[in-house]
């Protein structure tokens, strides 16, 4: 029996490593033209999975998609799906949390050395033709800052390790470690705000919920060092931009270093592109092509294994699983 596939939305050339992989449920790919919930809403009923990047997959468009058994994100964070609304329709919820981890912390690393050399500054500076090594004022030597790592999942362990091999002392802040012990050198915060007023770098690794998002505002701004430098590699809501800018223009921090914004693409006028202490890069921390085609091939046959009647890598909400899996069972 022949299924079908809704991909919603995809950040990458073809869809071949997907149709490959689907071949084994005998399932075909239906492609979203705009992924709109509009759109999506009138082709869910032909689907029996789901699979997004970036889109919206609404409790509205899981509503409308009456014989679908699961949604698979392309990617780690969940913040673009309906999972309670998912759940309670007893759709399984895969994701993919291996994902650019390798990539993202060497694009972290990559954002907070580029700052603190004034590499795209300098760049700039000597394609215009200019040759000055003081234009950005003293740079201070890398080890013995402070890096502070909010969050502190896979991606920023990673860039523990990495801020490590360049002398950095790291701290971080996560609600299941605060005040825990050291581990493999990392200090842990018992509190946000003590991770804030130490760090002279604050990274960026949480998912966006309703509890963090703007987790980095006016008075976590407050709070940071003079001087400090911001970086975001994870999602755009975390910070409140409006504040940002508000801190940068007012020389409270030294700077940011962003990967992701509250709105991509931004518009030519947003105020963060103009200042010169901050680099924005557009959304591409993710991106090798040995990540990609990791991404394509683990999504889909996360929806194989469902379709199959088998249990996926990675089950957001296992009860549904469980669940399924027990009437199967009893229909044996």
């Amino acid at each position: 029996m022949s299924r079908t596939v809704l991909v919603t939305d995809y950040a990458w050339p073809t869809l071949d490593v997907e149709r490959a992989v689907l071949a084994e449920a005998d399932a075909e790919l239906l492609v979203a033209e705009t992924g709109d919930e509009e759109e999506l809403i009138a082709l869910a009923p032909y689907a029996d999975a789901i699979m997004t990047c970036w889109q919206r997959v609404t409790a509205s468009v899981l509503e409308a998609a009456d014989h679908c058994v699961t949604v698979a994100r392309y990617g780690v964070g969940l913040d673009n799906i309906d999972v309670a609304a998912a759940t309670n329709l007893g759709m399984v919820v895969t994701n993919v949390p291996e994902f650019c981890t390798t990539e993202v912390a060497d694009h972290t690393m990559a954002l907070l050395l580029g700052h603190a050399r004034h590499i795209a500054r300098f760049a700039g500076l000597t394609s215009g033709g200019g040759w000055d090594n003081r234009a950005f004022g003293p740079m201070r030597r890398l080890g013995g800052q402070v890096l502070g790592l909010v969050g502190y999942g896979n991606i920023a362990q990673q860039v523990a390790q990495r801020a490590q091999a360049f002398g950095y002392d790291v701290i971080a802040y996560s609600p299941s470690r605060a005040g825990r012990p050291p581990e493999n050198g990392v200090r842990f915060a018992r509190r946000l705000v003590d991770l804030l007023r130490e760090a002279d770098a604050v990274s960026l690794h949480m998912p966006l919920t309703p509890d963090t998002r703007h987790v980095i505002g006016r008075a976590a701004l407050a709070e940071m060092k003079a001087g400090a430098l911001l970086v975001n590699t994870s999602r755009g809501a975390l910070v409140n931009e409006e504040a940002l800018v508000e801190a940068l223009e007012d020389g409270r921090i030294g700077g940011a270093a962003l990967d992701v914004l509250d709105g991509e693409p931004p518009p030519a006028s947003h105020p963060l592109l103009a200042l010169p202490s901050v680099i924005v890069t557009p959304h591409a921390a993710f991106d090798s092509v040995e990540a990609i085609a990791e991404l394509q091939g683990t999504a889909a046959r996360n929806v194989v294994a469902v379709l199959l009647g088998e249990r996926p890598a990675t089950v957001v909400n296992p009860d549904v699983w469980a669940a399924r899996a027990e009437a199967s069972r009893e229909d044996q």
